[in-house]
């Protein structure tokens, strides 16, 4: 069993991520919405390992063309920011129920990292989700195992476990999914949750 430091820092066995797995969401959120009420609410983010160094200039720029790509788009920003952990996120902002241009946004921002040299970079790319109750659901893309997993924050703190095994059981046959519950990762206060 992999901790997430192997996980996070790529030290682990894995498998090639399929980058076009995430418009998978799209279809995926539909039945979710069906089953369990959750509806997309417009946010979308990937976390990466940030970079110092020789290569921090190119790193840099991909960077600057990120923001400049999504920037094109209507109704859309992007913003970037650094975790507690020294990650780097970049968060994508849509009108709630754009899901199909954050999936777009998220496609875009992974492709332009492994196209710049970065992939290996990549952590993980997660998608908003919010029930008029006021419960959050995160969609979690795994770039290391090439799978998804759901992350429930509770109302009082930690976890709210029964609602992520609600979610895979709604939409596990349409996604890849983590069978390892150990490797579903908690992403406290990760843009777009």
């Amino acid at each position: 069993m992999s901790s997430f430091g192997d996980v996070a820092l790529g030290r682990a066995g894995t498998a090639a991520p399929d980058l076009d797995a995430i418009f998978g969401l799209v279809s995926a959120a539909g039945v979710l919405a069906a089953l369990t009420g959750f509806v997309p609410t417009g946010l979308g983010s990937v976390c990466f390992r940030t970079v110092d160094g020789g290569v921090f200039g190119a790193f840099a720029q991909v960077q600057r063309d990120l923001r400049r790509l999504v920037a094109a788009e209507p109704d859309a920003t992007a913003e970037h920011s650094t975790d507690a952990y020294g990650c780097g996120w970049v968060l994508t902002r849509h009108p709630p129920g754009a899901l199909e241009r954050v999936v777009n946004d998220l496609h875009v921002v992974n492709a332009t990292f492994e196209a710049g040299g970065f992939g290996p970079y990549l952590l993980c790319s997660l998608t908003g989700f919010a029930r008029p109750d006021g419960r959050r659901l995160a969609l979690v893309y795994t770039h290391v195992a090439g799978t998804f997993y759901p992350f429930a924050p509770a109302a009082g703190g930690g976890r709210d476990a029964a609602l992520e095994d609600q979610a895979r059981e709604a939409i596990g046959a349409d996604l890849p999914f983590e069978r390892d519950r150990a490797r579903w990762f908690p992403l406290w206060d990760a843009p777009a949750i």
